[in-house]
C-alpha cells in the first residue's frame, strides 16, 4: 500500500474510498479502536455485494473482500500505515440473508514483520462468516 495516512477514523475512512471496489461495494468503517487493533467495517448485503440480482443473500465473495479489507484496515489503524494481505482464510457457517454485513476485526498480534488478524462476519445478529489474515507489517 502507498504512503496514506491511517492515524485518524476520518483518514482510515478516505483511504477506504480510495479502491474502487470498495465504493462499489458500499463499505464503510463504523468504528476504529486504535490502541486495540479493532475496527467495525459494514456493507449493504444486497446490491452490488448480492449473490444474483434481487437475491436476498450476500454473495461469498462480498463477504470475503469484506473480511480482508477489515483485517487490512485494522493493522493498518494499529501500525499507523499501510500493509498488505500475505493469506487469508474464510470460512462460511451460514447464508448471509439480512440486509447489512457487519465485520469485527482484532488484530491478535502485530509483530515485526506479520500482523495477525481475526474477523468474524454478522448479519440480522448471525454469524455467518469469520476469517483469519495475515499482514505483512515490515517497513
Amino acid at each position: 500500500m502507498d504512503a496514506q495516512d491511517f492515524t485518524t477514523l476520518e483518514s482510515i475512512r478516505k483511504a477506504l474510498t480510495t479502491t474502487p471496489l470498495h465504493r462499489w461495494l458500499g463499505f464503510e468503517i463504523a468504528e476504529v479502536d486504535f490502541a486495540n487493533g479493532t475496527l467495525t467495517m459494514i456493507c449493504p448485503a444486497g446490491g452490488n455485494a448480492a449473490r444474483f440480482d434481487g437475491a436476498p443473500q450476500a454473495h461469498g465473495g462480498a463477504i470475503a473482500t469484506l473480511i480482508d479489507s477489515a483485517a487490512c484496515f485494522a493493522a493498518c489503524a494499529m501500525l499507523g500505515r499501510g500493509v498488505p494481505t500475505s493469506n487469508i482464510r474464510v470460512d462460511y457457517l451460514r447464508p448471509a440473508g439480512g440486509e447489512l454485513l457487519v465485520a469485527k476485526a482484532k488484530v491478535i498480534r502485530a509483530g515485526r514483520t506479520l500482523a495477525l488478524v481475526d474477523v468474524e462476519v454478522e448479519s440480522d445478529g448471525k454469524l455467518v462468516a469469520t476469517g483469519r489474515c495475515v499482514e505483512v507489517s515490515a517497513e
